[in-house]
């Protein structure tokens, strides 16, 4: 005969008066975690109680209940109680739901107490996620669901983002195929689509870092510091229908533009309207861009305007500003710190002075019609328009006596009686057009840099270069005095003028899109625009004004002469020494640089130069990327990316290189202490050869049709 199974009999459950309640001392839970009581209070006055209290019978001497119970499971609930009792928020014979233990039961009132708190599950996150997502589907705000869990509305967000994540890629998370971080990582973007694609293109992959997928989900996007994206500005954008990407979970900077095209388009038309306001104006011609690449201006005459004078009520505006600047510095002299509110009210003053003191130019309308007006963004995202510069086929003819032309002129040609300017605006926008390398370039051996790389990287430099030798007089003293005796003692020189010392400014066949915002690029015009503010325009007043100057001017002006004849380009060597520069020339342009550079002091690293995927990484073969990390970061950050393809590849390399102060072979000084001159005394009894990176001995590429005695484009 079988045996009947006892059947398990739960304890009941009864209504007690919060007054006959006390917490018992077998509660184990003795440290604070999790929410606070305050906050516990609060929402079981909102909610009400959701759990029973696990109470016991307190027994009299004699064993028999007394009407008092005592509370072994429950604490935090039962303190809380108490607490909103104490607040008269609760009466003191409320009634409490509780589940009455046995007293003759042997389990022990410690052993309900630890097992109420080891037995529960913690509530998995992506549950957590979905909850908020049901809670504001049904029609709670993110502030309503901060406020009934008590934590901030950006928290809310970030949750309900999170639930918002592609539901393969949630399943995989729930199922622990993805940490939390990658999880946050896919909120970047809201394209399901994108994220599974993104998702497995990672998943085989032994590296599947967040900043890594956050980089594939942005990868053609627009960062919102981009000159463009502050140009057009965010609400613009937003409001011609673009999404604007954000990271709730990192500094993000603004997000990303995920329209380039419709940026683009913007860009273009906002340009462009502006454009058309300026050639209101006058002017002959209008050229547009959202970037021009530096010396631009190059063989174009730039016409002088005059400053417009204040009005009245202008220059009363700037009394009342000096005053009141006067009158807050006079007050707050002896403090220690600025009130914030008096720190700012005086950056105020400041851009409102600088802003009433940058006059508008006025210029002759006979000079408006036949110049022109560049239109771009400045690297703040800020409108810049360069008016007033003449190119040669516009510059007016001279006029001829009239015995040689019958009483004509020249004056009555075409250009001198155009009406006006055309008013027309094009837009130029150029791409760079590099040859893209093959993924496959697994070559045992490193290849020349190519030409036009090198050529950009030496722009760098020398513009670099520039800039120190002008904040050095004595060494820019140095440098001419030593042209002026090889010129006088070494070689013989034909030409005209007066003195045959001279600088020829030396411009750029190719440069990088960023050598117009680099610091050497700033600080030369800064320097260039200051002294020819001060710079008389009569050749005599010229020569008085420089008789007059202090020997500390002559000098810093001497220096910033002689630094626009700085050449260290590399450029291909014409072996017929024909136009151009011979093999000889080369070598002795070179080593003079690295002089110059040495005596200078000059460090491509603290002048700004970084390597980035634009300048650097990004156009040279993979195993060269390679060897710049392991140079720059150690074998093993080289390691960790040499698996990776190469567009991937140069972005981690540009990331690990930011801080480490690498620099590629033409941007380097060479090791040795003192380089000798080709065709100096100490330079004849042996050449000096190329550096290593413009070695030709290296295996040229495939693709080169001549051979080059410096380098193998590639």
């Amino acid at each position: 005969m079988a045996t009947a199974i006892q059947k398990i009999i739960l304890s009941p459950s009864r209504d007690i008066p919060f007054n006959k309640l006390t917490l018992s001392q077998a509660n184990v839970r003795r440290m604070k975690a999790g929410i606070s009581i305050e906050e516990l209070a609060e929402d079981i006055a909102r909610r009400g109680l959701l759990q029973s209290l696990n109470v016991r019978p307190i027994l009299d001497a004699d064993g028999a209940e007394t009407g008092l119970y005592e509370i072994p499971a429950g604490g935090r609930r039962y303190r809380a109680l108490e607490r909103l009792v104490k607040q008269k928020r609760l009466a003191k014979t409320a009634a409490v739901p509780c589940v009455v233990r046995d007293p003759a039961t042997p389990i022990l009132a410690e052993d309900d107490s630890l097992a109420e708190n080891l037995q529960r599950a913690p509530l998995h996150p992506l549950d957590q996620f979905r909850a908020f997502q049901a809670l504001r589907d049904k029609g709670q705000s993110e502030e309503d669901i901060a406020a009934a869990f008590f934590t901030s509305a950006h928290v809310v967000k970030q949750r309900l983002r999170l639930a918002g994540v592609s539901p393969k890629l949630l399943d995989i998370y729930a199922e622990d195929g993805m940490t939390l971080e990658q999880l946050m990582a896919f909120t970047v973007s809201a394209d399901h689509a994108r994220q599974e694609q993104v998702w497995e293109t990672i998943a085989g992959s032994w590296s599947k870092e967040p900043y890594q997928i956050r980089r594939m989900l942005t990868e053609k996007t627009v960062r919102a510091s981009d000159r463009r994206a502050m140009f057009v500005g965010l609400d613009a954008y937003e409001a011609a229908g673009g999404t604007v990407l954000r990271d709730l979970f990192q500094q993000d900077d603004g997000g990303w533009l995920a329209d380039v095209a419709l940026l683009d388009t913007l860009v273009a038309a906002k340009l462009k309207t502006e454009a058309e306001a300026i050639a209101a104006e006058g002017w002959k011609w209008i050229e547009v861009a959202a970037d021009f690449p530096y010396g631009h201006t190059h063989g174009l005459r730039q016409i002088d305007g005059v400053a417009a004078e204040r009005s009245a009520d202008e220059q009363a505006t700037i009394d009342a500003l000096n005053a009141e600047y006067q009158r807050l510095e006079a007050e707050y002299e002896g403090a220690d710190e600025l009130p914030d509110e008096v720190d700012a009210r005086l950056g105020e003053i400041e851009a409102l002075l600088e802003e009433l003191d940058t006059r508008p130019v006025i210029f002759d309308p006979c000079d408006i019609t036949r110049a022109g007006v560049f239109v771009s963004i400045g690297a703040d995202g800020r409108l810049v328009v360069d008016r007033g510069y003449v190119r040669p086929d516009d510059e007016a003819p001279l006029v001829l006596p009239d015995d040689e032309t019958g009483g004509a002129t020249a004056a009555t040609s075409a250009h001198a009686g155009e009406p006006g300017p055309s008013g027309t605006s094009r837009t130029v926008i150029t791409v760079g057009g590099q040859p893209i390398e093959s993924e496959d370039d697994e070559d045992d051996v490193i290849k020349p840099l190519p030409e036009r790389l090198v050529i950009e990287l030496t722009a760098h430099r020398t513009l670099a270069l520039r800039d120190a030798v002008a904040s050095n007089p004595q060494i820019a003293l140095t440098a001419l005095l030593h042209k002026l005796v090889i010129d006088t003692f070494q070689r013989t020189s034909t030409g005209g003028g007066c003195i045959e010392a001279s600088v020829r400014h030396v411009f750029f066949p190719a440069q990088a899109a960023d050598l117009k915002d680099s610091p050497s690029a700033y600080a030369i015009a800064e320097r260039h625009d200051t002294w020819k503010a001060d710079l008389p325009q009569d050749d005599q007043a010229l020569w008085d004004w420089l008789s007059a100057l202090d020997d500390a001017r002559r000098l810093a002006l001497l220096a910033h002469c002689v630094s626009f004849g700085v050449n260290a380009l590399y450029e291909k060597p014409n072996p017929y020494s024909g136009n151009g520069v011979s093999l000889h020339g080369l070598e002795r342009r070179l080593t003079q640089a690295d002089r110059l550079a040495r005596a200078t002091g000059l460090d491509m690293v603290e002048a700004g130069w970084r390597p980035s995927v634009d300048n650097y990484l990004g156009r040279v073969p993979k195993r060269r990327i390679v060897e710049a990390v392991r140079e720059g970061a150690g074998d093993r950050a080289a390691q960790l990316i040499e698996h990776l393809k190469k567009a991937e590849m140069a972005k981690e390399a540009e990331r690990l290189l930011a801080d480490a102060r690498w620099l590629p072979e033409p941007l380097r000084l060479p090791d040795t202490d003192t380089l000798s001159e080709p065709g100096e005394p100490e330079a004849e009894a042996s050449s000096v050869d190329l550096p290593a990176f413009l070695s030709g001995d290296e295996e040229a590429s495939d693709e080169d049709t001549e051979p080059l005695p410096a380098i193998a484009a590639e």
